[in-house]
């Protein structure tokens, strides 16, 4: 191979033969090669990908078609800045130290000095684009097209800012979709702790796996059907260690089979709370700050770290005997693709893409066989995921990327 293919690919190259003629009667056909990231080199997945594709294009070649392959690069907002990141930890230094224009200027340098590797690692695989349309994903005319299509879905009201749970990740500090959460079984422990009456004797037992974000309870869910807690609905139980007074609430979001079937409900830090908060009114009460550490609403804990906090909390849950019992739990926690940390349920003001207008059109196209799926077994797969898929999330907190072309007015609208 190595003495074949390079000086066949040259050949290939110099000849023009990939180059796609704009002004051919020939029918078109184009293939937008998906970007692989600028941070990497290609995977397996990267070669069956790009592999198929070259199948599919010089099929159509052979049969007669003006055929365009799209070659491209993608800046990889998240893994890029922290790649440049990690390079300035290595000097003692962080992007604020550097500031916007600086930083973005040595991610633009770290691009120009690795982004290359992928291309030559494609034209190694022997494929058969148009190179002269090579795209970077943070190019002008790219740019240009991000903004056009932004406005165009705000201006159709597909595109709106809100406050809602968010995966957060406190490393990158930065909001991600869904789609860049990976979910892992974990070890770790179930406390049930005790939410005393005001007579000081009786209690309700609550569990969480999470101790920390009892800065945050604002109420106690129970399930109205749930013949044992009936007659304690509308009463006040005290938050352990707090010392705050929270109501007992009725919601079908209480499971009485998981558990005690009590839920301590703290809408800052999990969407399912949050729901629970909308419907019923409740005050939210954040107490993690961006980087992952407790904030002021944590009182003593506050600055800590959200895992050093949790065992500091469990030791003085325990001394003051509010802990009834702690039991191995095992449950699939959700970490950033891109830094490897835990990612944190977070309150904030972020962009979204409405999903649901866009998906009954996809699905549609699905069920009525315009587009059929290999095997079709995959299609119940497909259904589920369409039917059960959140908004979009695509507001990112990072100094590399697109910028949302949005702006403020002095009275805070945005136009």
């Amino acid at each position: 191979p190595q003495n074949i293919e390079e000086k066949w690919y040259e050949i290939w190259m110099n000849s023009g033969i990939y180059k796609a003629n704009n002004k051919s009667e020939k029918p078109p056909y184009s293939i937008l090669l998906p970007p692989p990231n600028v941070t990497g080199i290609l995977h397996f997945g990267h070669v069956l990908n790009i592999t198929l594709q070259d199948l599919y294009i010089r099929r159509k070649r052979m049969d007669g078609f003006e055929v365009c392959w799209f070659p491209g690069i993608d800046h990889a907002g998240i893994a890029t800045q922290s790649k440049v990141e990690q390079e300035l930890r290595k000097d003692g230094l962080t992007r604020y130290d550097l500031g916007r224009d600086e930083f973005v200027k040595k991610v633009w340098e770290w691009k120009e000095k690795y982004g290359g590797i992928i291309l030559k690692q494609m034209r190694k695989l022997g494929v058969s684009v148009d190179w002269d349309r090579t795209l970077f994903t943070m190019d002008e005319s790219a740019s240009n097209a991000v903004q056009e299509v932004f406005i165009r879905l705000f201006d159709d009201g597909l595109i709106y800012r809100g406050k809602r749970i968010i995966n957060w990740s406190p490393l990158a500090q930065t909001a991600l979709s869904d789609e860049e959460v990976e979910f892992r079984e974990v070890k770790e422990y179930f406390y049930t702790m005790r939410y005393y009456f005001e007579n000081e004797t009786d209690y309700l037992m609550l569990a969480t796996a999470r101790p920390e974000t009892i800065y945050g309870d604002i109420a106690v869910a129970v399930n109205p059907n749930d013949e044992r807690y009936k007659n304690v609905i509308g009463k006040k139980v005290r938050v352990p260690l707090v010392n705050r007074w929270v109501e007992i609430i009725a919601d079908e979001y209480a499971d009485p089979e998981f558990g005690t079937g009590c839920v301590k409900i703290t809408p800052a830090h999990d969407p399912n709370d949050f729901m629970v908060g909308q419907r019923h009114n409740l005050e939210i009460i954040n107490t993690i700050n961006p980087d992952g550490t407790l904030n002021e609403n944590a009182g003593e804990y506050n600055g800590l770290d959200r895992f050093e906090a949790r065992k500091r909390i469990v030791e003085k849950l325990k001394e003051h005997n509010l802990i009834e019992k702690i039991e191995d739990y095992t449950h699939n926690v959700g970490f950033s693709q891109r830094g490897g940390e835990p990612v944190e349920p977070y309150l904030s003001d972020q962009w979204f893409v409405k999903m649901q207008p866009l998906t009954e059109q996809a699905l549609e196209m699905v069920t009525q066989g315009e587009i059929k799926f290999h095997p079709a077994h995959w299609i119940k797969t497909y259904e589920h995921w369409m039917t059960g898929i959140r908004d979009w999330c695509i507001s990112r907190q990072l100094w590399w990327g697109h910028r949302i072309p949005v702006y403020y007015a002095p009275d805070g609208r945005f136009t």
